[in-house]
């Protein structure tokens, strides 16, 4: 009897079954950044870490200066003004602001300047941001938007900064 049960499991073992399916958590997503008469503004992208999100914003064909860059709730990118890409991206329901005592909301991101080239660079990490696809993730079921504004953050006043008009948006969008 011992010998059948061992020819049991021995025939388990010989014809295993398939693995299951299962969707790889989205790892990257980017953005390409336009301004509303079309013109390229530069690229975004974003990378899941263990603790958030990296981003790299790398912008051009923008005129020279402190430029607030926000994520914005929500992945459409139309005129007048973007509006239609919503306000700050905020899971968590915080105000506004990087000096915000209470803590800052995900889309707060420091200002980036912007060089007499019309050039600039912005890398920072959102802790505990999540890319993914699901409630309070970046690629939610609305989206996210990239967003620069005309004028720099003051990173106090609440819901957007004090930051002035929005002159390049792009949708945030799954990566490789």
């Amino acid at each position: 009897m011992v010998l059948t049960a061992a020819i049991g499991v021995s025939g388990c073992l010989s014809d295993p079954m398939p693995p299951q399916p299962s969707l790889p958590p989205i790892q990257q997503a980017r953005a390409t950044l336009t301004t509303e008469t079309g013109m390229p503004a530069g690229e975004a992208s974003f990378t899941q870490l263990d603790n958030g999100i990296r981003v790299v914003l790398n912008v051009e064909g923008l005129p020279p200066g402190v430029h607030a860059a926000h994520i914005h709730g929500t992945g459409v990118c139309a005129p007048p003004g973007y509006q239609s890409a919503g306000g700050h991206w905020n899971p968590e329901g915080r105000q506004h602001g990087r000096d915000n005592p209470e803590g800052q909301h995900m889309g707060d991101m420091p200002n980036i300047i912007v060089g007499q080239s019309g050039t600039g660079t912005l890398e920072v990490t959102i802790s505990y941001a999540w890319i993914g696809e699901g409630d309070g993730t970046l690629l939610d079921d609305d989206g996210a938007a990239m967003m620069i504004h005309a004028g720099p953050d003051d990173y106090l006043s609440d819901p957007a900064g004090n930051a002035g008009p929005r002159i390049a948006c792009g949708v945030i969008e799954p990566a490789g």
